[in-house]
């Protein structure tokens, strides 16, 4: 797979270009921001010193309970008399001067293990992350005058110690704005840290990647947010502060030239990483409405179907008639044969609840008509 080519720049001369390299195709891996975050967040994990609350802590008192019957709660309470502090709860975490709830342990968990492979996984996420400029710059960095992405300087750089010239290199290729940015920046930690050896905080400035060091390290360390790293020791943590993708890397020329034996190509696995394979895409053109509207895929998509059909909602059996009718078409005469029969059962039942009464009616006017006559005539 052909790749383009990067320019090296001359440290000791503006915009001078020196030599041309191919781009390492650790590049074009796949970003994945959710596998960054995840790696991240559990090697952020291991640095982490053990702590706890004292063992004793809350209990250095002979309090016991005074019992039932004395209209105070059965915590336990500090003994004696003649202070204060005699009669107060004790022990308890709603207590003053009781321990917490659930004390802490050193033997917590501290360390996350994470898999060889997925840690990789990352590190080229977040190399292919710094190269792309809208990334790094999304991130904070101040990259307007910086002359391409990503930066190559010729190797004349590792023999760089003075800090003043470290800074007029900065300064030729546009990348001295992102220092002075961290530089201002500094300010005193919010909160309880700036007591425990960590008073200051401040942004992230450049990192320069190099291959050997024959006084780099020194010339560019007295730079604000400036960090240094071996190439074979690339790190997350570094490439991707805080899990943000997008570091702003300086690179030179034999770092970036050996990024293609440590991580490997796409046609041979990386030497220097054994068993590694460089992560692919899954999807070679990640736009989806282009592959989709093009004349390859219309051209064997069946045509847009005009007729709607409507499927009828489904309808109970038991409720609706019809619905019953078409699923048992016997239903019809079954139900007239029921319907017959329940009528000549009605008429039979009418007939007798008439006789019945009247029979019970003629009994009432013959019984009525015998007693007005032994009346006799009603007079007024």
């Amino acid at each position: 797979m052909s790749r383009p080519l990067v320019s090296v720049y001359d440290p000791e001369i503006k915009d001078a270009v020196v030599h041309t390299v191919t781009l390492p195709a650790v590049f074009t891996a796949p970003i994945r921001s959710d596998v960054v975050h995840y790696v991240h967040t559990l090697m952020a994990k291991n640095d982490r010193q053990a702590y706890a609350v004292s063992l004793k802590a809350g209990h250095q008192t002979p309090a016991e309970s005074w019992g039932t019957g004395r209209a105070v709660s059965r915590i336990p309470r500090v003994p004696g008399g003649g202070t204060s502090r005699s009669g107060q709860g004790a022990f308890g975490n709603m207590c003053r001067g009781g321990r917490m709830f659930g004390p802490t342990k050193i033997w917590r968990r501290w360390h996350k293990k994470i898999s060889v492979n997925q840690r990789r996984f990352a590190v080229t996420s977040a190399l292919a992350a710094t190269a792309v400029p809208a990334l790094v710059m999304a991130r904070g960095h101040k990259v307007d005058s910086v002359l391409e992405f990503p930066l190559v300087l010729s190797d004349s750089l590792n023999t760089v110690s003075r800090t003043k010239d470290a800074k007029k290199i900065l300064e030729r290729i546009g990348a001295y704005q992102d220092v002075d940015k961290v530089d201002s920046s500094k300010k005193v930690r919010g909160g309880a840290g700036k007591q425990r050896n960590r008073r200051y905080i401040q942004r992230k400035g450049p990192l320069i990647v190099y291959d050997a060091a024959e006084g780099l390290e020194k010339a560019f360390r007295n730079l604000s947010g400036v960090d240094l790293t071996l190439v074979d020791n690339l790190s997350l943590l570094d490439l991707a502060p805080g899990s943000h993708l997008g570091r702003f890397c300086i690179w030179t020329k034999g770092a970036f030239e050996k990024l293609d034996s440590l991580f490997g190509t796409y046609d041979e696995s990386a030497k220097l990483k054994d068993g590694f394979n460089l992560p692919r895409s899954i999807m070679a053109n990640a736009d989806l409405s282009r592959i989709i509207n093009s004349d390859e895929i219309q051209s064997v998509l069946r045509p847009i179907s005009k007729d709607i059909s409507i499927i009828p909602m489904k309808r109970n059996p038991l409720k609706y008639a019809e619905v019953k009718t078409t699923l048992n078409p016997n239903n019809l005469k079954v139900k007239k044969e029921i319907d017959s029969s329940s009528k000549d059962k009605l008429v039979k039942a009418k007939l007798i609840v008439t006789k019945k009464r009247s029979k019970e009616f003629a009994g009432r006017r013959k019984t009525f008509y015998e007693a007005a006559v032994k009346e006799g005539e009603v007079k007024f």
